[in-house]
């Protein structure tokens, strides 16, 4: 934590402060029995306040990588720890009144904090383009992490652009416009049907239609998984080479990039992410052995390699 705090104080502090509202809204969660939208009234702000503060935390450690961009760091930094805690804040405030947050047009005040938030949520994803300039062009000394943080930044970004998906109007909003004249709500997170049925525990994804925030939620976190998965690796030590190491980096990340892409073409489809079809198992099953085949073929090429070199040997002798 003193690391995290002398590389960006203000991140670290602004991620910390989110913990803490984590711990508040899990007793809201608690002793408030309100629902919004079919979910608990806590929950999203929980959801919020959780996945923003792991995200503040993975940047400030990833800020350490890039000592050649103080400027871009600092500006960064200052973006995503205003914008995550006012995001939070607003979704706690529509949690309070008993409303929702997103896609809510029910009042002036509700359009306002819905515009609020996604022009907060704008700046904060340009800004995180020129932290994509500066992850690409800085040198690591460890290929694998640099893959992995590359590929992590990219796949992140790429989902939270997924939320745009979500602020379309659906067919049923834009007919609604035409019968009364007044548009209560626009866009939705389900596709095939209604917000607020029946969810998955946890998440409350949708466990009856398609859920855009299934893929949103997998590339938010790619920042956090891929370069687990190359510091796992390098707990390996001498038993994997590092253009090994630096080669299964690289096959998780495309692997991680196509297993978003079906979750969103299943979303798309309207299909539960707990009740795939057959289409949709085909082709989980196509991504599961490609990544497998081409995660073993150096280490089974390499084996092949070891153990022909060997039987040649033994035949000159």
């Amino acid at each position: 934590m003193r690391s995290l705090w002398k590389t960006h104080a203000p991140l670290t502090a602004a991620s910390l402060v989110l913990v803490a509202a984590l711990a508040a809204f899990a007793v809201g969660l608690l002793v408030d029995p309100r629902t919004i939208a079919g979910a608990p009234a806590w929950l999203k702000p929980a959801k919020f306040a959780a996945s923003i503060a792991i995200y503040g935390l993975t940047l400030v450690w990833m800020f350490q990588f890039l000592p050649g961009w103080p400027r871009t760091r600092a500006a960064v930094g200052w973006i995503t720890a205003i914008v995550g805690l006012l995001e939070t804040a607003l979704v706690a405030l529509q949690a309070w009144r008993g409303t929702t947050s997103h896609f809510n047009l029910g009042t002036p005040f509700d359009r306002t904090v819905f515009a609020v938030m996604g022009a907060a949520i704008l700046v904060q994803w340009t800004a995180s383009l020129a932290l994509v300039a500066a992850v690409w062009r800085q040198p690591f000394p460890d290929r694998a992490l640099g893959s992995a943080l590359r590929a992590g930044l990219v796949l992140a970004i790429l989902g939270a652009a997924m939320g745009g998906l979500m602020t379309r109007p659906t067919a049923e909003q834009v007919e609604a416009v035409h019968a009364t004249g007044r548009m209560i709500v626009s866009g939705a997170h389900t596709v095939g049907g209604p917000d607020g049925g029946r969810g998955l525990p946890g998440m409350m994804w949708s466990a009856e239609h398609g859920d855009l925030r299934v893929p949103h939620f997998l590339g938010l976190h790619a920042l956090q998984v891929l370069p687990l998965i190359a510091v796992v690796l390098g707990l390996l030590g001498t038993r994997i080479s590092g253009g090994e190491r630096l080669r299964l980096v690289r096959v998780a990340g495309f692997g991680y990039a196509a297993f978003m892409a079906i979750l969103l073409w299943q979303a798309l489809r309207g299909q539960s992410v707990a009740a795939p079809d057959g289409m949709t198992i085909v082709m989980l099953a196509i991504w599961a052995v490609s990544t497998a085949v081409a995660a073993v073929a150096p280490v089974g090429g390499r084996v092949l390699a070891v153990r022909t070199t060997s039987v040649l040997a033994l035949r000159a002798q």
